[in-house]
């Protein structure tokens, strides 16, 4: 027996995400002078709108660790996934949130 109270349906779907967007991206990596500027170069690549103004950075306790924090002007979904590929598989990026 189907509840079709508690059912779903495409049309009754709202999008998650809507574009465009601000649209904030942690990435965290080891401590390395050249981090920053290797991820700013990335995300310009990306989003050529990309304001520096919006790049954060913080560490680790131990300081080991350095967590960067670029909000970006997503245009679409595909745009967003392409970013996040290119951020994890570069050999410095550990995480990306």
């Amino acid at each position: 027996m189907t509840d079709n109270n508690n059912s779903m349906q495409p049309d009754d779907l709202t999008p998650l995400m809507q574009f465009p967007m601000a649209f904030p991206v942690k990435i965290m990596g080891l401590n390395n002078h050249a981090f920053p500027g290797i991820i700013r170069d990335l995300t310009i690549q990306h989003f050529a709108d990309f304001d520096s103004s919006t790049f954060g950075i913080s560490y680790s306790k131990t300081k080991k660790y350095m967590a960067l924090t670029v909000t970006v002007n997503a245009q679409s979904k595909d745009q967003l996934d392409n970013f996040y590929r290119a951020l994890t598989s570069h050999p410095m990026v550990k995480v990306v949130l």
